[in-house]
């Protein structure tokens, strides 16, 4: 007969727990969080449209070049609980 496997181990860990919380305060599943933003480049004034990730939680902050001038953003998104997200960029302090 084969050996039990204790349910315990598929659980998640603290830290993980956590971060599903974070996940399920943004309606990602049923595809209505933002995908997309269109912002305008600090730097050279050009309308860029930018991919959104709703996945990697409510608040997020990272870099990212600009595709007309390559210069670099500083981006801060903050998903609302309808899944709209508010999008800054700002020059990256260099």
């Amino acid at each position: 007969m084969p050996k039990q496997t204790d349910s315990t181990d598929d659980a998640p860990d603290e830290g993980e727990g956590a971060e599903t919380e974070t996940d399920e305060e943004i309606p990602i599943a049923d595809g209505t969080a933002d995908g997309d933003a269109l912002i305008t480049c600090p730097y050279c004034g050009e309308t860029v449209d930018i991919a959104l990730d709703a996945g990697s939680g409510a608040r997020q902050q990272y870099v990212e070049d600009c595709e007309v001038c390559c210069k670099p953003w500083l981006v801060t998104v903050h998903y609302g609980h309808d899944g709209h997200a508010e999008v800054q960029v700002s020059p990256l302090n260099e």
